[in-house]
C-alpha cells in the first residue's frame, strides 16, 4: 500500500507539471500570434491638407491582406489593391493651356431637392492659358453679364485646383464659349465651377485621388454648397449625391434609352437666391413622407425603365409648389400641358425658371424615325402653347440626358505621345 501510494502522489505529481507546462506554452504562442497579428493589421493614417480641407485616409496594409476574400460590393478594396504595388505621384508634367469640355444639368427632378441631378447633351468649353496678363473673355449664353475678375466661377474652381496641389496660382488667360443658358436652371455656375477645377489640376500638374475620397467632387460640391449639378458635370449620368457625415458621396442612377429632354427655356434669368428665399424654413411631416416616397419612386421608376412610373415619381412639394405660386405661374400648367401630350414627367430645373420634360421612343438618330413614333414634338408643342398662354417668351430646346461628364478636349503640350495616343490626340 505505501509504495502504491507514493507511485499514485509521483502521477499526480507528474500531472500537475505537465498542465502547468503546457498552460505556459498555449500562453506563449497565444502572446506570439498576437504580436504577429499587430505587424500585419492595417494601419490608418488620416492626413489633412491644410491647403484644400480634404481628410484623406491612407491604408497601409501587409501583403497578407492579399489573402483576404473580399464580397462582390468591396469594389474600392478591390481598387486598392489593384494600386498598392504602385504609387502614383502627385505632381505630373504641368501644362500651358488646356481646354475643357462641360454638360448642362438639370437638378432636383422633382422630389430630388439638392441630391439628383442629370447631366444634359449641352456644352460649354472653358480654355485656360498661361498668359502675361490676366483676362477674362467669352462668347454665347451670358457672355455680358458673367463677371470678369477673380468673382468668375472659372476663377474661383481653377484657385481650389491649385490650393489642392499646394502650389501659386500664375497669371492666367480664360475664355468661354457657353452654351448652358446663364442663370436659367441648367447648371450654368456648376459646369463653370467643375471646368475651373479640371483646368486648374491639368495646368498644375496635379492629380486627385478618387476611390474613396471623390477628391474633385469634395472641392466642386464645397464651393457650391450641394452635390445635385456638380455630380452631374464631372461623371455624367444621372447622379444621386448626399453627404454621409464624412464626405460628399454620388451615385450613378440608370436612365432608360429612348429618353429625350425637352426644355423650355424663358428669356429671363432665374437667381437661385431668389428661388431659394421664397421657400419656408420647415416642411410639415406629411410633406417629408411625401417626397420621400417620390424620391423612391422616382429612382426606382429609373432602375427598372418603368416609365409609366416617372410621372408619380417626379412629384414634390417641397420647393416646386411655393416656387410656381411666387415666381412661376406658368410651371404647374406647363407640367400638366406636357404630361397630357405623352411626356413621362415634367418638373421645374433647378431653381428655375426652365422647365424641362422627359419624353420616350427615340431610336437612332430622331431626325432618320418617324415623328408619330416619338412624344417630343407633341410636348414641345404644348410647352409653348402654355408659355404663348402666359406671355412667357423664350426658346424651346429638344436634347437628352447624357452618359459622360466634364473631358478634356485639347491640352498643351499634349498628353499623348509617339507611343500612347489618347481620344482626340490630346
Amino acid at each position: 500500500m505505501p509504495s502504491s501510494a507514493a507511485s499514485t502522489n509521483a502521477l499526480i505529481s507528474t500531472a500537475l507539471v505537465a498542465a502547468s507546462a503546457g498552460a505556459f506554452l498555449s500562453y506563449t504562442v497565444l502572446k506570439i500570434k498576437e504580436r504577429n497579428n499587430a505587424s500585419t493589421t492595417s494601419t490608418s493614417i488620416t492626413k489633412k491638407d491644410s491647403t484644400s480641407n480634404i481628410t484623406t485616409t491612407t491604408n497601409e496594409r501587409s501583403f497578407s491582406d492579399n489573402n483576404k476574400v473580399l464580397m462582390s460590393h468591396q469594389y474600392e478594396e478591390k481598387m486598392n489593391r489593384r494600386i498598392r504595388a504602385a504609387v502614383e505621384e502627385d505632381n505630373v508634367v504641368p501644362r500651358d493651356s488646356v481646354t475643357v469640355r462641360v454638360p448642362a444639368t438639370s437638378a432636383n427632378v422633382g422630389p430630388g431637392y439638392d441630391c439628383i441631378g442629370i447631366a444634359v447633351d449641352l456644352w460649354s468649353e472653358i480654355t485656360i492659358s498661361r498668359a502675361d496678363t490676366f483676362e477674362i473673355t467669352a462668347e454665347g449664353e451670358g457672355a455680358t453679364e458673367m463677371p470678369k475678375d477673380d468673382t468668375n466661377l472659372m476663377v474661383v474652381g481653377l484657385v481650389a485646383a491649385f490650393k489642392a496641389a499646394n502650389k501659386p496660382v500664375p497669371i492666367l488667360k480664360y475664355h468661354a464659349v457657353s452654351r448652358v443658358p446663364y442663370a436659367r436652371g441648367l447648371g450654368s455656375s456648376s459646369a463653370a465651377i467643375v471646368g475651373g477645377i479640371v483646368a486648374g489640376l491639368v495646368l498644375a500638374g496635379h492629380r486627385l485621388p478618387c476611390w474613396g475620397s471623390e477628391a474633385l467632387l469634395q472641392i466642386a460640391a464645397g464651393i457650391e454648397g450641394h452635390p445635385d449639378n456638380v455630380a452631374p458635370v464631372i461623371y455624367g449620368g444621372i447622379q444621386i449625391g448626399v453627404h454621409d457625415g464624412t464626405r460628399w458621396v454620388t451615385e450613378r442612377a440608370p436612365h432608360p434609352s429612348g429618353m429625350q429632354a425637352v426644355l423650355f427655356i424663358p428669356d429671363f434669368y432665374g437667381k437661385t437666391s431668389t428661388a431659394r428665399n421664397v421657400l419656408g424654413p420647415t416642411v410639415t411631416r406629411e410633406e417629408a413622407a411625401f417626397n420621400i416616397g417620390r424620391a423612391a419612386f422616382l429612382v426606382h421608376a429609373l432602375c427598372t425603365g418603368n416609365l409609366d412610373n416617372l410621372k408619380v415619381g417626379a412629384e414634390d412639394k417641397m420647393h416646386q409648389p411655393q416656387r410656381g405660386e411666387k415666381l412661376y405661374p406658368y410651371l404647374f400648367p406647363m407640367i400638366k400641358a406636357a404630361e397630357e401630350a405623352g411626356a413621362s414627367c415634367a418638373y421645374l430645373s433647378g431653381a428655375g425658371p426652365t422647365v424641362m420634360a422627359l419624353t420616350s421612343g427615340a431610336s437612332g438618330d430622331i431626325f432618320t424615325q418617324r415623328e408619330m413614333e416619338r412624344t417630343d414634338s407633341a410636348v414641345a408643342k404644348a410647352m409653348l402653347q402654355v408659355a404663348e398662354e402666359y406671355g412667357i417668351k423664350g426658346q424651346l430646346l429638344v436634347t437628352k440626358p447624357v452618359h459622360e461628364g466634364a473631358c478634356i478636349i485639347k491640352v498643351e503640350p499634349p498628353f499623348s505621345s509617339d507611343t500612347i495616343t489618347y481620344p482626340g490626340n490630346i
